[in-house]
C-alpha cells in the first residue's frame, strides 16, 4: 500500500526536477523542496492523524537523512530512500509511544553518553551533539544538490532555534555543542566561572525548549488555518442534572460536567460512585498536606472511572516536578496570579493538549483539565484560535478565558487534559468494575504516589499525625472536607444504585439490600467527618495541635474507620454476588 502512495506520475516530475537542480537551477531546488515536504507531511499525517506528531516525524526523518546521506550511493534513489526513512520513522514512533502524551520530540534535554554512537531522537542534546559531530564545511560544499539542500534546510532550522538566545548564551551554547569544548574550557575562553557556564547552558536549553514548543504551536495553528479550521468555538454552559451539583472532589465534578454534554448525563452521585471517588481517602502522613486527595495517577484513575461510566478516554499528561508542590492557600498571592504563569516553563506537551482540546470541543464535548485557575480540576468548553484563548470553568467559581500557553504553568507545573474517545463496550455502567476499584483502594492495593497512604491505612496515619502534633491546619481541614463530602456522595450513590430498575442494574434484591446497608455506614462515616469539619473548619483549620482537640479528632477518626470497615464488608459481599 505504501509503495502505491509514493510511485506516481508526480514522482517522475520530481526526478526531472532533481536533474535540473543538479545543473544549479535554484527554482527547481525550491519546487523540489516544497513538493517533497508537503507529500511527506501529508502521508505521515494520514498515518498518525496527529498534525503536531506528523511535523515532528518529518523533521526527524529529514535529520536522519541529513546525517546519513553518505550511505546513499545512487543519488537518483534519494527520494524513495527518504520515503522509506519517513515511513519507518512513523511506524517506529507509533509503536514506541502508542500515542501516549509522554511523546515529546526534541524536548527531553536528557544527557547522552559521550561516544556511545547512539542518538536519542527525542532529545535536543542528543540531536545537537550528533549534528556537531557530523556537520563539516566539506559536507556543505558537496556537489550533490539534494544533499546540500537538505543540509542547509536543517542547519537553518537549528539556526532559527538558536536565534532565541542572546549573544553570550549563543556563544557558550555553540562552543559546547558544536566545538566540543568542556564547561571548564568555555569558562576560560570567555572569562567566566564554571558555575556561570553551567547556568548559561541550563538557561539556554530551557529557552530552546520553549522556542521549539511555541514554534510547534505556531505550526499547528498555521496548519489549522490552511485547512480552514481556524475559528472560535464555544459550547453552551453545561446543563447539570440533579439536585446535587457541587462537590469538593473537583475531578468528579469536571467529569460530571463533561458527561452532561453526552447522551449519558449521569447524576453527580453516580459519577462519584462509579468513578470510585466517593469512597477514596488519600493522605500524606505527617502534616496531612493539602495535595493528598489529588496525589494519584490522573490518567489511570480517571480513565478507569470513566470506563465504568461507559467511555474510553484519551489524555495528555506532562509534569515538570515531582512531589506534592506548595499549598496554594499558603503562598504569596502573586505566585498564583496569571502573570506568574508567564515566568514558568512551557510544557512540551502543549501542542498535543491543544489538538485534543480542539478535537473534543469540535465534537461538542468539553475536556477535563487540571490547574486551570488553582490546583483543582475544571473543564475547557471553548476556544478562540485567533486570540489563542480557551474558555474554562471549575466548581470553585472560576469561569473565564485563559491563554493557550497558560496550560500547565500553574503553581504545580502540571499539564493534564482528558477527553472522551469512544464508547466502552455497550456504553452502560459497570458496577463490578467500580467495586474492583473501590475495594482495591480500601485495602491499600492500588498503586500509591510516593509519600501517600490510602484506604483504611490512611486512618492510622491520620491519627498518628494528630498525636505527633505535626498537622498543618489548612491542609488538614481541606482533607477533612473532601472525605466528608465524598462519603455523603457514597451514601447517595448506593441509595440511587439500589433504586435503579432491573434493566439498568440487574443485581437482585440481595445486592440492593447490601447497597442500603453500605449506604447507612457511609452516612455514619460522613457524620463523624462532619463533626471533624466543625472542629477544624476550612480554610482556617482550627487548633489541631491543641491536645484535647487532637484526642477528640483521633476518637472521631477511629469511629469513622469502624464504619468504613463495615462498608467494606458490605461491598465485598456485593462484589461476590456480582461476579
Amino acid at each position: 500500500m505504501d509503495q502505491a502512495i509514493f510511485e506516481t506520475d508526480e514522482e517522475m516530475d520530481d526526478s526531472r526536477l532533481v536533474e535540473r537542480a543538479k545543473t544549479g537551477d535554484q527554482e527547481a531546488f525550491g519546487e523540489l523542496v516544497r513538493r517533497h515536504r508537503a507529500r511527506l507531511y501529508g502521508y505521515v499525517q494520514s498515518v498518525t492523524r496527529e498534525p503536531f506528531i506528523a511535523e515532528d516525524i518529518v523533521q526527524e526523518a529529514l535529520i536522519r537523512a541529513f546525517l546519513h546521506l553518505g550511505m546513499l550511493m545512487d543519488s537518483r534513489r534519494f527520494l524513495p530512500w527518504l520515503h522509506t526513512i519517513v515511513r519507518n520513522q512513523a511506524y517506529t514512533r507509533m509503536k514506541k509511544s502508542g500515542y501516549q502524551a509522554n511523546e515529546r520530540a526534541f524536548s527531553t534535554l536528557a544527557p547522552t553518553a559521550e561516544g556511545s554512537g547512539q542518538t536519542d531522537w527525542s532529545s535536543l542534546d542528543s540531536i545537537l551533539g550528533r549534528l556537531a559531530r557530523s556537520v563539516s564545511r566539506a559536507a556543505l560544499a558537496g556537489t550533490n544538490p539534494e544533499e546540500v539542500l537538505v543540509r542547509k534546510e536543517l542547519l537553518a532550522t537549528i539556526e532559527g532555534m538558536l536565534g532565541c538566545l542572546n549573544p553570550r548564551e549563543r556563544r557558550v551554547f555553540e562552543s559546547h555543542f558544536f566545538d566540543h569544548l568542556s564547561p571548564q574550557e568555555i569558562a576560560k575562553l570567555f572569562d567566566l566561572s564554571s558555575a556561570n557556564v553551567y547556568q548559561i547552558l541550563s538557561r539556554s536549553k530551557k529557552k530552546l525548549l520553549r522556542h521549539k514548543t511555541l514554534a510547534t504551536v505556531d505550526d499547528y495553528l498555521k496548519d489549522r488555518k490552511d485547512r480552514g479550521c481556524m475559528k472560535t468555538m464555544i459550547l453552551p454552559k453545561p446543563n447539570l442534572p440533579g439536585p446535587l451539583t457541587h462537590t469538593w472532589t473537583s475531578c468528579a465534578w469536571a467529569m460530571y460536567a463533561m458527561l452532561a454534554y453526552t447522551d449519558k448525563p449521569y447524576s453527580l452521585p453516580m459519577v462519584m460512585g462509579l468513578s470510585g471517588h466517593a469512597f477514596r481517602i488519600n493522605v500524606m502522613p505527617g502534616e496531612i498536606h493539602i495535595a493528598g486527595p489529588t496525589m494519584y495517577d490522573f490518567a489511570g484513575l480517571l480513565g478507569r472511572g470513566l470506563a465504568n461510566l461507559g467511555f474510553h478516554v484519551r489524555t495528555v499528561h506532562h509534569r515538570l516536578q515531582t512531589g506534592p508542590g506548595e499549598n496554594s492557600n499558603l503562598v504569596a498571592p502573586s505566585l498564583i496570579a496569571p502573570e506568574a504563569r508567564e515566568k514558568r516553563e512551557l510544557p512540551t506537551a502543549l501542542p498535543e493538549a491543544l489538538e485534543l482540546i480542539h478535537r473534543s470541543i469540535d465534537q461538542g464535548v468539553p475536556v477535563v483539565s487540571w490547574d486551570l485557575f488553582i490546583p483543582e480540576f475544571g473543564i475547557i468548553y471553548g476556544y478562540d484560535d485567533e486570540q489563542r484563548l480557551l474558555m474554562a470553568a471549575d466548581n470553585c467559581g472560576h469561569d473565564k478565558p485563559i491563554p493557550f500557553d497558560h496550560l500547565g504553568r500553574g503553581l504545580i507545573q502540571e499539564l493534564f487534559v482528558l477527553a472522551l474517545d469512544r464508547r466502552a463496550g455497550e456504553g452502560g455502567i459497570d458496577v463490578g468494575g467500580a467495586l474492583d476499584m473501590i475495594l482495591a483502594h480500601y485495602r491499600g492495593e492500588e498503586p500509591r504516589e510516593p509519600g501517600c497512604i490510602n484506604g483504611l491505612d490512611a486512618y492510622d496515619a491520620w491519627c498518628e499525625a494528630y498525636q505527633a502534633g505535626t498537622i498543618e491546619p489548612n491542609g488538614n481541614a481541606y482533607n477533612l472536607a473532601v472525605v466528608h463530602d465524598a462519603r455523603r456522595y457514597a451514601a447517595a450513590f448506593l441509595k440511587e444504585l439500589a433504586d435503579l430498575p432491573e434493566e439498568s442494574f440487574p443485581g437482585g434484591e440481595e445486592v440492593r439490600a447490601l447497597c442500603r446497608e453500605a449506604a447507612a455506614h457511609c452516612t455514619e462515616t460522613a457524620a463523624a467527618f462532619s463533626r471533624l469539619c466543625s472542629m477544624f473548619p476550612f480554610p482556617a483549620g482550627g487548633e489541631p495541635h491543641d491536645r484535647a482537640q487532637a484526642q477528640a479528632a483521633v476518637h472521631q477518626l477511629q469511629a469513622a474507620k469502624a464504619h468504613e470497615q463495615q462498608t467494606l464488608a458490605a461491598l465485598e459481599k456485593m462484589h461476590r454476588f456480582l461476579r
